[in-house]
């Protein structure tokens, strides 16, 4: 396991923060571009062996701390009965969910063997890994789920999911125990911590999401007695205090945010984040600029003020992001910071 990593865990001062990127192993990298041209999508998700091998890519290229299991959210959706393409195209489902077709997810005892891959992928990584670099696991957040069910994305203002918010709960009791069993699986493998991916959690007031989304949260988190992490997609400061009381291992926050100014009074575990990963597109001069003008700010904090960050983008690596301003802006991290 990563030492830094488990110091940003246990809230050890330490001056170098441990350094992960979600998407990390995506279509950005020429590792796994050369992967997808033998395998599917699906295969290299599903056979451990592959998935070890595209999460390993850039641990090795880039030099991350922390490596991340590599699959899809939406596969309890599969599990659950819904179906799952990802030909031609983004994920397709067989039917969306609603009053009617809710009746047709599968019962708990014939879902959860459809998901034992992922546990099986995290040791294949955990195996492959070297000894000094740690590995989290994942799964989607309920809502998230529950939207991408309903309107076959998590784009829009989410008019049917939330029209349909009064059907969330009796979702939930299909979908939360396929959720702990997979990430009981993924612990029990070699992940140190599975974090909780809430895609669609921004697109909620934070009024409608502590009515409707904090229970399962909650919920959720407190099966696994601090081995949950999460990240809501688009949140604002509203929405922290909310999370703040739910018994999570430590939260990641987007680029919307300044974690200078969050960091020093941060108490609950880890906090994630969050240079904006679009400007890795930019020009290399101006990228520079960019991440001194995000970096310059959380230096002048002490490493007792620091303490508990994880240093990340603001979300995931996106398509075409050039290989070498991610290398460099790891690289840019440990020089500023060690």
């Amino acid at each position: 396991m990563n030492q830094k990593f488990q110091n940003a865990l246990n809230r050890k001062i330490q001056s170098t923060p441990p350094i992960w990127f979600m998407r990390q192993a995506g279509r950005y990298h020429k590792h796994y571009q050369a992967l997808r041209q033998k395998y599917s999508f699906v295969e290299l998700c599903k056979t451990p062996e592959l998935a070890a091998e595209t999460a390993l890519g850039p641990i090795r290229d880039f030099d991350f701390d922390v490596s991340i299991l590599f699959s899809d959210l939406l596969f309890p959706l599969e599990a659950l009965g819904m179906g799952l393409s990802y030909a031609d195209g983004p994920p397709k489902l067989s039917f969306s969910l609603d009053e009617s077709t809710i009746k047709k997810l599968r019962p708990y005892s014939d879902a959860c063997p459809e998901l034992d891959f992922q546990g099986d992928a995290a040791k294949a990584t955990r195996h492959l890994l070297p000894n000094d670099k740690s590995l989290i696991g994942f799964i989607g957040g309920p809502w998230t789920l529950f939207v991408y069910a309903v309107e076959g994305s998590h784009h829009g203002s989410l008019i049917k999911s939330k029209k349909l918010l009064p059907l969330f709960p009796a979702f939930c009791e299909a979908l939360l125990p396929l959720l702990q069993y997979t990430a009981k699986r993924q612990l029990t493998s070699g992940a140190e911590l599975v974090m909780v991916f809430d895609t669609a959690a921004g697109e909620l007031s934070p009024t409608e999401y502590k009515t409707h989304i904090a229970p399962a949260l909650e919920k959720l988190a407190a099966s696994f007695s601090g081995k949950l992490g999460y990240y809501g997609k688009s949140l604002t400061e509203a929405h922290l205090p909310i999370i703040e009381k739910m018994p999570f291992a430590g939260i990641g926050i987007d680029h919307r945010f300044s974690m200078a100014k969050l960091l020093p009074d941060w108490k609950n575990g880890f906090l994630q984040g969050n240079f904006d990963q679009a400007l890795l597109h930019s020009n290399l001069d101006d990228f520079l600029s960019a991440s001194k003008r995000h970096f310059d700010p959380i230096k002048k904090l002490s490493k007792e003020e620091r303490t508990g960050w994880v240093s990340a983008l603001g979300h995931g690596v996106l398509p075409a992001t050039p290989e070498d301003h991610v290398k460099r802006l790891v690289e840019l991290i440990r020089e500023t910071f060690r």
